[in-house]
């Protein structure tokens, strides 16, 4: 789910972005069951793309991704996953708000907004959504649905399921690519999967972009032991609202650092290290990447 998407985020990216957490891991549904069947599906349509959540390449949690430059023709299996209340309410990846009760979906590198049907192999339910988030930063993760989204295609309960994710293209005219302005020759990385490089031209919108800034995370611990970062990820999840994740970079000696993030304002984060102190935990240092 988010780290969206949107992020969350990767989402996203996405913010952006929201990065999308894991069921499984930290997030949840309604607090009471809720039938969300008769959510229609989103209904694509030419919409302009801007700079908003389109961010190329871009960088989270130590990998860089790069937007599709063209992506008529995709179609991709894998697995799906779902965000739900940890990220209801706040912004996605390009600035809207997100809402696990609408159709909506994180991707990390198709176009901001986008259109997929996804179906779910293993029951056949399909549903049509609206990308607006950056997401799952998950090894094996292909796309992270709206909580209505995976309920519809039947795998809210599971949290995961197989699905195929394949791109609709309004009146057959996707809309000229937006290409993010070139900040500097300094954006590098491998590119993540097969996607390639977008090459963007500027498009006029009535809103202004975000300037670009460092996604916010507080460290808490680096451990050699994988088992014991994964422990103090389960101790600060039962007190900590936002997602707690593992960076284990590819490096010698591996040190697999635990971190809570992203985090989006000075407040946010000075009232989480607050918390933090609350629990007994001191020594924190703040990631900016």
């Amino acid at each position: 789910m988010k780290f969206c998407a949107s992020l969350a985020v990767v989402a996203l990216s996405v913010l952006v972005v929201a990065c999308a957490p894991l069921l499984e891991e930290q997030d949840r549904g309604p607090d009471r069951p809720v039938d969300l069947s008769h959510v229609p599906d989103a209904e694509p349509r030419e919409e302009p793309r801007t700079i908003a959540g389109n961010k190329n390449p871009y960088t989270v949690l130590g990998k860089t991704y790069h937007l599709m430059d063209d992506e008529t023709g995709y179609k991709e299996r894998g697995i799906a996953s779902w965000y739900g209340q940890k990220f209801h309410g706040r912004n996605t990846s390009n600035g809207e708000v997100y809402d696990m009760y609408a159709m909506t979906a994180a991707h990390k590198t198709l176009p901001i907004p986008s259109y997929v049907r996804v179906t779910n192999l293993d029951n056949g339910r399909q549903v049509v959504v609206r990308v607006n988030d950056r997401g799952p930063f998950h090894a094996g993760r292909i796309i992270d649905l709206s909580y209505a989204a995976a309920q519809k295609l039947g795998f809210a309960a599971r949290g995961t399921a197989q699905v195929e994710v394949e791109i609709i293209v309004p009146g057959d005219r996707p809309p000229a690519p937006l290409k993010a302005k070139q900040v500097n020759a300094k954006q590098e990385g491998p590119t993540v999967g097969t996607p390639s490089a977008a090459t963007f031209t500027p498009v006029k919108s009535t809103q202004e972009a975000p300037k670009d800034r460092p996604m916010t995370f507080v460290q808490v611990g680096a451990f050699s032991s994988l088992a014991a970062a994964e422990k103090q990820r389960t101790q600060l999840e039962r007190f900590v609202e936002q997602p707690v994740l593992i960076y284990s970079p590819d490096e010698e000696p591996v040190l697999h650092r635990v971190r809570i993030g992203p985090l989006h304002t000075t407040k946010e984060v000075t009232a989480l290290r607050e918390q933090l102190r609350k629990n007994a935990i001191d020594q924190t240092h703040i990631i900016r990447e």
